[in-house]
């Protein structure tokens, strides 16, 4: 087993890691910022280190100064977690290069699957579904308007190295197509610093599903079910379900099986997820791989049983997974809410500031990953989200009973929170009759902001 791992990240997502750690013995090296001196995931860590100021660039993306903390206190692993430099195959290798041992794949798996368009191109290859568009990448704005002439407008255009969401722009007709792709180049270069586009057909009103796949270096490759991430706004996910209930037991299993498929094409280790889109037929279309545990893996550790980072700790240790599929068991249905400190009411602007009450939910079937506490400061560098909750009920109506419960009992005094807004959703007629698409947030943010009426029930 690994003996001590740095956990390259912050927040509820490197407790979470420590805590894994914790409970398999392994001990654990926590580096900060200057912001996050006092913050609590430092507190649940072997021994902590300040790595830089409060910028990411400068501490949480500082490669250099995580290396150094990792060489210097001897770790033999390095756990990314999500976001920062998690999908960043630079750094993976030069973690290996290092001595240390990157948990998560490889660092080729990840700059192959980092490039949306080589994994679209490998996918086809082996026979996944892809969403019609160009073959590669799109050189200039004439090509583009070739391709969309092809497969027909309404059109994404999406960057090639890009992922949650950045870099991409929608154009509905020729006279949009322009103003896309130089927005949709512009972000994909600031935000990735490369502004390769290439160019889908966009599937309308689709829902968003994604499979959780794990695998080890000895050949063993087990996925987790599937999961719902189709609430969203701007291309970010809001809320999350496991398992996904808007699709068959021929579809599922057929999703279930591409990720499979996916997985041994690119010879993948750890734990990944494999994303499709689902149109209204339910067509399924490979959009692409994360290679990182993902934000809302916490729903289908509820339905499966399965510690998704204890797995992951044992891969790269070299160890084989604890468990075959045939052990794998969907019980119940389980929601994530994502709790950010942001005011959808002024466009979800961000709301920082001193924590001055705060209670958060319990009780049967409801967990809670965050680092709040009273008198927490969160602060304005980072990304809004604060909290996850999330339920487990028998059905899908009794979890969101359960969640309606728990937004109620969650108490935070100081920022202001997105809870009004899931609560909401709780009682929205097309959400209770898992009437959603991707765009469903958009159309529906105005009656969602109104106050609960007395006649709304389950």
């Amino acid at each position: 087993m690994l003996k001590r791992v740095l956990v390259a990240n912050r927040g509820e997502i490197a407790a979470r890691i420590l805590r894994a750690c914790r409970e398999m013995n392994i001990q654990t090296v926590a580096v900060f910022s200057e912001a996050d001196r006092n913050a609590l995931f430092t507190t649940l860590a072997s021994q902590a280190v300040c790595i830089g100021p409060a910028a990411a660039r400068e501490s949480y993306l500082n490669q250099d100064a995580i290396l150094a903390a990792a060489c210097a206190l001897r770790c033999d692993g390095i756990h990314p977690g999500f976001g920062f430099l998690s999908e960043n195959a630079d750094f993976a290798r030069r973690v290996c290069d290092a001595q240390i041992t990157f948990v998560g794949p490889s660092p080729e798996v990840i700059a192959l699957l980092g490039d949306k368009n080589r994994a679209r191109a490998l996918m086809r290859e082996h026979r996944l579904p892809t969403v019609p568009g160009s073959a590669g990448i799109i050189a200039n704005v004439a090509e583009a308007r070739e391709q969309a002439a092809r497969c027909g407008y309404p059109v994404l255009l999406k960057a090639a190295r890009g992922g949650g969401g950045r870099g991409m722009r929608r154009a509905d007709c020729d006279a949009e197509l322009a103003d896309a792709f130089c927005a949709a180049e512009a972000e994909a270069r600031s935000c990735f610093g490369a502004s390769q586009l290439y160019l889908e057909k966009l599937i309308e009103r689709p829902r968003h599903i994604e499979v959780q796949i794990l695998a080890d270096r000895h050949g063993n490759i087990a996925q987790l079910g599937d999961r719902d991430c189709t609430l969203q706004r701007n291309h970010q996910k809001v809320l999350e379900e496991a398992p996904a209930q808007v699709v068959n037991a021929k579809s599922r299993q057929a999703m279930a099986d591409a990720a499979i498929t996916a997985a041994r094409a690119v010879g993948y280790e750890n734990a990944g997820t494999v994303e499709f889109v689902v149109d209204a037929d339910e067509n399924y279309y490979f959009i692409e791989m994360n290679t990182r545990i993902q934000v809302e893996h916490p729903v289908t550790e509820m339905i499966t049983g399965i510690n998704i980072v204890r797995e992951q700790l044992r891969v790269a240790s070299g160890l084989p997974l604890s468990f075959t599929q045939k052990d794998v068991q969907l019980k119940g249905h389980a929601i994530e809410c994502r709790i950010n400190a942001e005011d959808p009411e002024h466009g979800f602007r961000p709301s920082p500031g001193h924590i001055d009450y705060l209670h958060l939910p319990s009780g049967f079937g409801v967990r809670v990953d965050t680092v709040l506490h009273p008198h927490f400061e969160v602060n304005p560098f980072y990304d809004s989200m604060i909290a996850k909750i999330i339920v487990h009920g028998r059905t899908r109506n009794e979890a969101i009973c359960r969640m309606r419960r728990a937004l109620e009992e969650t108490l935070v005094s100081g920022v202001t929170t997105n809870i009004p807004l899931h609560y909401m959703l709780m009682y929205h007629p097309e959400f209770l009759a898992n009437h959603l698409d991707t765009d469903f947030l958009e159309r529906n943010l105005d009656q969602l902001l109104q106050p609960l009426g007395s006649e709304a029930v389950l």
